[in-house]
């Protein structure tokens, strides 16, 4: 198009509106927004690796908003919520959210999940001013005090390695290897364990890096076993780290394995069986397999009085998104009738200390409120089951 056609179009353009041309930027902003409805963007992994954790996330805060709607929803409006799918894959992430955002088919965003996937997107995020509630990732890289419209409810994955190498050195165990996901998350996480050990000057077994798809889970399951290490530490994840986990613990059996919160999702643990004996993983929720915290029961009575999937009322995937979804509802709440982006911002921003029962979350100076001190260590016997 030539400039002479360019100007000529937006020069029509803004006689059909009546509006100045920079106020359609501003404009545009509300479109995914009417008096009854509010749409929120989601791209998840549905598929690949990590699918069946988004899956479960998506029936979590789907449970949460149906739960608000069926009250009459936010101010009157109703929550709408449109999932895509990026496979877990950083590039599918950005576009996903790109064409929301520029179809203006979506008001504010929630649940990313994977540090590169998040990353791919937070300039685009902040340059539209477009407010995103609970990255699914703990990665400290992220956590910048530009990023404004972001809102982390994880503690960070630095806090998560300080609590599990604590308990390693308490332990008496030495001789530590590092086995890490090879792309973004895993090389981070492994910067961070790096540094916790040398804090502590505890020797070193090896560093090894696990495929994204876990291909490679048998062959580093025999470099790992024959370096003879005193426990192992996993900044895995998905269905990567079951391939890793359950072809080592045919190799080293009484070695004590200890990974994130993330390390093993939901969906997994079932696939692992008795290569959970000796397993110890960060938690950084409320353990959503037992009845014995009020936010997990306030979960479940969500999910059951919705009809969601009752294979999903003991997944820890899916009370966190109901957690996230939570939130957003609570930010949508402090912003008031007249909504806008800012003002949804800073309804979250304001949410110091919100209860869901004996579970409480937060900002304070944009930082999560559940924190370091909410972060405890899981250990299991065979089959999943918790001995402590």
């Amino acid at each position: 198009m030539s400039r002479r056609h360019f100007l000529l179009r937006a020069t029509q353009a803004v006689a059909a509106t009546g509006l100045p041309a920079w106020a359609h930027t501003a404009r545009a902003a509300e479109d995914a927004l009417t008096a009854r409805t509010i749409h929120l963007g989601c791209s998840i992994a549905l598929t690949g690796p990590l699918g069946q954790a988004g899956i479960e996330q998506v029936a979590g805060m789907k449970a949460a908003f149906a739960e608000v709607n069926a009250a009459g929803g936010v101010h009157g409006r109703e929550i709408r919520m449109e999932p895509r799918d990026d496979g877990y894959v950083a590039s599918r992430t950005l576009k996903n959210v790109t064409e929301m955002v520029e179809s203006q088919s979506v008001f504010a965003l929630i649940s990313p999940l994977g540090t590169a996937n998040t990353a791919s997107i937070l300039p685009l995020v902040e340059s539209k001013g477009i407010p995103t509630v609970g990255p699914v990732t703990g990665a400290t890289s992220l956590r910048l005090p530009e990023n404004r419209h972001v809102f982390f409810v994880r503690p960070t994955y630095r806090e998560e390695t300080q609590r599990l190498v604590k308990q390693i050195v308490d332990m008496g165990l030495k001789r530590i290897a590092v086995v890490y996901l090879d792309n973004p998350f895993g090389k981070e996480v492994l910067k961070d364990m790096a540094r916790a050990l040398d804090e502590i000057k505890v020797e070193r077994a090896g560093e090894f890096a696990l495929a994204v798809d876990g291909k490679n889970g048998a062959e580093l399951a025999d470099k790992v076993a024959a370096e003879r290490p005193g426990a192992v530490l996993l900044a895995t994840t998905g269905t990567a780290n079951t391939a890793f986990v359950k072809a080592f613990r045919t190799k080293a059996q009484g070695v004590p394995l200890a990974g994130l919160s993330v390390t093993v999702v939901a969906s997994e643990m079932p696939k692992l069986a008795a290569a959970t004996r000796g397993l110890a993983l960060v938690q950084v929720f409320p353990d959503a397999t037992t009845q014995k915290s009020v936010a997990v029961r306030k979960f479940q009575a969500t999910m059951k009085a919705v009809g969601a999937d009752a294979a999903y009322l003991q997944s820890g995937s899916a009370l966190e998104g109901w957690v996230n979804a939570q939130i957003m509802i609570e930010g949508l709440k402090n912003a008031g009738k007249d909504l806008t982006r800012e003002r949804l911002r800073a309804g979250l921003a304001s949410i110091r200390s919100m209860s869901l029962g004996d579970f409480n979350v937060g900002f304070g100076s944009k930082a999560p409120y559940i924190g370091s001190d909410a972060i405890y260590l899981a250990v299991y016997a065979e089959n999943g089951r918790r001995i402590s």
